[in-house]
């Protein structure tokens, strides 16, 4: 029998749901018991029916266009080798960058919700061996980069890891088992992404996947910052006196998890939010491209920047927008609260994705597996934030140097290229440091290569340790250092 309780919140559940037409979600509540009322309960009052109404009204029943902006320029970027004129304030930017980390200034933001399936991983994506040697797993990647600093720096930098519901558990059973991966347990804050409910794309009625459950999927890589302060985590930040956020994707082991010269350049131009940019290997890699629209860095998807923009290259060759997102950023935490307390709700826009969701029929109570997509999902963009803000600047990296995601089980983004990418960086700052490294015609290394990071987060880390670097490197070996 339910509780007392659980009475008055069934009745202010039939109350919500039908005021906005779905009613339909408490149809087999009455069979239903107590333990799977409470989780259609909890996964009922999780959601902002008002605000799901309006969305299902302008991004099911009408389908949004993307419209063009009539002016797009490509973005002025920072290099990532400072000219001769930006040396100066890149000195300047490093020293401002470091003098905030030192000062518990900054902290780790890491987006973790996934899971392994795509790489036939059983567990959350940040559990998966990934460095070419070792196996090291993503997350310790990153614990060994913040442990670097803490060395390098004399300060704990504070790292907020944004789950999912699917594997909130796993994850912090994960850190548990591992020691934390060397880190403080205080140190390490986990919270769940916000879910929303699939949606049918005929009647608009939110789909069920279960007589006691929603078919709920994450809202978006925007919803992190919609999370960030709904589970308190901005607050904490606020508390400790925290005041930039560096924001990175679990998926990468060369993500700069904290890079002072992109800190400082973030503040030293006052920006709001700030990106990482690569440049495009080709017109339609499949990466968004970093545009200038009425005055604002913009991302424009690959798949909606027009062909003859693409193509488009100056003298020199070089692609005109030629700058490509990968989901690396820096952002105040003053500004990801003003996009959460902005009025009429989160600032940042959905967006229609047409999926195959399997549902339950709620009058047969049957499992349907649908043939060709029967659903929308509506999801946010991180990017989108940054024509929000007054000030953003994009700086760019290098592939080599910090982009080698995980993804794909083979072929682009997979083990392979990310080991071998990996090893690539690695043979670079080794020889950097008066160290010979083998390579084939191509220019390849001929040996696997992996550096710890608890021993260098950048190639001035290896310089003070002459003495422990091999003179040269065999072909065909494995060294670990």
């Amino acid at each position: 029998m339910p509780t007392a309780s659980t009475t008055d919140r069934l009745s202010q559940a039939r109350e919500t749901l039908g005021s906005v037409g779905q009613g339909h979600v408490l149809s087999f509540v009455d069979q239903l018991d107590e333990a799977a009322t409470e989780r259609l309960l909890s996964e009922v009052e999780a959601i902002d029916w008002n605000r799901l109404a309006k969305l299902i009204e302008s991004h099911v029943k009408h389908k949004p266009e993307f419209k063009l902006p009539e002016s797009i320029e490509p973005v002025p970027t920072y290099p990532s080798t400072p000219t001769a004129e930006l040396k100066d304030k890149y000195k300047k930017s490093r020293e401002l960058g470091e003098q905030l980390i030192r000062e518990g200034k900054v902290a780790a933001f890491t987006v973790a919700g996934g899971q392994g399936t795509r790489l036939g991983w059983p567990g959350p994506k940040g559990a998966y061996p990934a460095t070419p040697i070792r196996k090291l797993p993503l997350f310790a990647c990153m614990a060994e980069y913040l442990r670097k600093v803490e060395k390098k720096y004399g300060t704990a930098c504070r790292w907020y890891i944004m789950t999912s519901p699917a594997n909130d558990a796993d994850t912090r059973a994960f850190f548990k088992d591992h020691g934390y991966l060397g880190l403080a347990p205080d140190q390490v804050v986990f919270f769940p992404q916000g879910m929303l409910p699939a949606i049918d794309t005929t009647t608009g009625k939110v789909l069920m996947a279960s007589q006691s459950g929603l078919a709920l999927s994450p809202n978006g890589h925007g919803g992190s910052l919609q999370a960030l302060y709904a589970s308190g985590a901005i607050d904490d930040m606020k508390q400790r006196g925290i005041e930039q956020i560096s924001y990175t994707q679990v998926d990468n082991p060369l993500v700069k998890v904290i890079d002072p010269v992109f800190i400082g350049l973030h503040a030293m131009d006052n920006c709001g939010m700030s990106s990482k940019m690569l440049p495009k290997a080709f017109p339609k890699e499949k990466l968004g491209n970093f545009c200038l629209v009425d005055g604002r860095v913009t991302v424009i998807e690959y798949s909606d920047l027009p062909d003859e923009l693409t193509e488009q290259r100056l003298d020199n060759g070089q692609l005109r927008f030629n700058a490509g997102s990968i989901a690396i950023h820096m952002m105040r935490v003053d500004f990801v609260e003003s996009l959460n307390t902005a009025p009429g709700g989160f600032a940042l826009p959905y967006h229609r994705a047409e999926k195959k969701v399997t549902c339950l029929d709620t009058t047969t109570g049957k499992l349907i597996e649908p043939q060709s997509p029967n659903a929308v999902k509506l999801e946010t963009f991180v990017f989108d934030a940054l024509p929000l803000c007054e000030r953003s600047i994009v700086y760019e990296t290098q592939r080599e140097e910090e982009f080698a995601p995980i993804k794909n089980a083979t072929g682009v983004d997979s083990p392979e290229t990310s080991a071998q990418l990996q090893t690539q960086r690695a043979a670079k700052w080794l020889e950097r440091c008066g160290v010979a490294v083998p390579r084939d015609e191509q220019g390849d290394p001929q040996a696997v290569i992996e550096i710890s990071q608890l021993k260098a987060i950048e190639p001035d880390d290896l310089s003070g340790n002459g003495a422990s670097l091999p003179a040269s490197i065999e072909a065909g070996t494995e060294v670990l250092l």
